[in-house]
């Protein structure tokens, strides 16, 4: 993987919004007093712009862990040539105003509630860091792989690798 410096942090920012947007799940790791614990998530329909939203009912051990210690993960894999790692800080949001704007009918087959149930509520995380492997398609990919394999060359381009810092 190469190693992209040559973009700008906003040009960073729309890759990224670009590799989240193809991925339906995340996987949230949250620090637990015994370690780490990961759990699916879905993604939000919305445009990147250094946060990530999430919807969450309100009793879960998620939201404990958050408040007591709010360092978190986020991950993002699509169809194995993609993969975005985030940093960040999460937070509990609870503004009915923003659950209606994110909302939408999946949610309520996987809650069980509306919107507007005050046991639902939202994590906001606010983007520290990404890293993102972008490998372009699985057949380039898998070309690629060959050809380096094959023919002994340590130069064949497997794609792209790029780490942004956004606290700033």
């Amino acid at each position: 993987m190469s190693e992209d410096t040559e973009l700008t942090r906003e040009e960073h920012v729309a890759k990224v919004r670009q590799l989240i947007k193809e991925s339906d799940i995340a996987l949230l790791t949250t620090v637990t007093p015994d370690g780490l614990e990961t759990r699916p998530m879905m993604t939000q329909e919305v445009e990147f712009d250094g946060d990530l939203w999430f919807f969450t009912l309100r009793e879960t051990a998620k939201v404990t862990e958050i408040k007591e210690n709010p360092a978190v993960n986020v991950g993002y894999v699509h169809k194995n040539k993609s993969f975005v790692s985030v940093r960040g800080l999460a937070e509990v949001v609870e503004d009915p105003e923003q659950k209606e704007a994110l909302w939408n009918k999946a949610y309520a087959a996987i809650f069980d509630v509306e919107a507007q149930d005050e046991s639902l509520i939202l994590l906001k995380v606010l983007v520290q860091s990404v890293e993102y492997w972008d490998a372009g398609s699985i057949v380039k990919s898998a070309f690629n792989i060959a050809r380096k394999l094959l023919l002994d060359n340590p130069e064949t381009e497997l794609g792209t690798n790029a780490t942004v810092e956004l606290d700033v």
